[in-house]
């Protein structure tokens, strides 16, 4: 996939689709050593199975691939109709037999491929909304390929297969980590503490005394409730509970 020109470095180093073509690479390449067995195991998603997040991925391929032909055609194209069918296609997707799944995420992978290559450079900038039905946010079609990237990084993780948070790219995990941030901020169920992440000191929320400390990798998985915390470090208190976080 051709990388897109952007006018700040970090959309040149972040909203290009050469991350994507590697993340997804090593995510086939994960999914690919998975028998009946292993595809059946539980995930680090609660109550899905890795077939599950893999079914999941496949179709988040094809929801953004609407966003970007709803950017290049003009024409209202949702994510996905409703969420029950957002649903049950995860649950069809993920009772395909082994290979069929494999083969279904490499396909919907390219077809997000094919979608970014044919829209237009103007088009880039056109909004689009996501979620169920575009009930969820406005955003700009060029986002789509933060988006996807999240997406496979974050569920490779899921797998629990021996990808882990040291496999992140550090790009991933610096534009990852200050959204994260940002995100829990402008919510009002968040706990209010303070987070020093490789010596820097960041407040989430405007007060509290507890003092979570620890290295960037870490504390994303933990932010994005992935882990537990249990490789950070506290003061003040136990380690808070964080809200779901998306």
């Amino acid at each position: 996939m051709p990388s897109m020109s952007s006018k700040n470095s970090e959309s040149d180093n972040v909203e290009s689709t050469g991350p994507i073509t590697a993340a997804t690479d090593r995510l086939v390449a994960t999914a690919s050593t998975f028998d009946v067995e292993a595809l059946a195991a539980p995930s680090l998603c609660p109550g899905w199975t890795r077939a599950h997040v893999l079914a999941h991925v496949a179709r988040n391929a094809d929801a953004l691939t609407n966003l970007l032909k709803w950017a290049r055609t003009g024409v209202e194209t949702p994510m996905y109709p409703n969420r029950q069918t957002r649903n049950s296609d995860i649950e069809a997707t993920a009772k395909q037999p082994a290979d069929e799944l494999i083969e279904d995420l490499q396909k919907a992978s390219d077809r997000f491929a094919s979608a970014v290559t044919e829209l237009p450079a103007e088009h880039w900038q056109r909004e689009v909304v996501t979620g169920p039905a575009a009930s969820g946010q406005a955003i700009p079609a060029r986002r789509t390929l933060w988006l996807r990237l999240r997406e496979l990084e974050v569920h490779h993780l899921d797998l629990d297969a021996g990808y882990t948070v040291d496999n992140w790219p550090d790009m991933f995990v610096r534009r990852a980590l200050a959204e994260t941030i940002r995100g829990f901020n402008q919510r009002e169920d968040t706990p209010h503490f303070t987070a020093v992440i490789d010596g820097a000191t960041t407040r989430i929320g405007s007060s509290g005394q507890v003092v979570v400390s620890g290295s960037a990798r870490p504390m994303l998985a933990w932010l994005m409730g992935r882990t537990s915390g249990q490789d950070l470090q506290t003061q003040n208190g136990p380690v808070p509970d964080l809200p779901a976080w998306l």
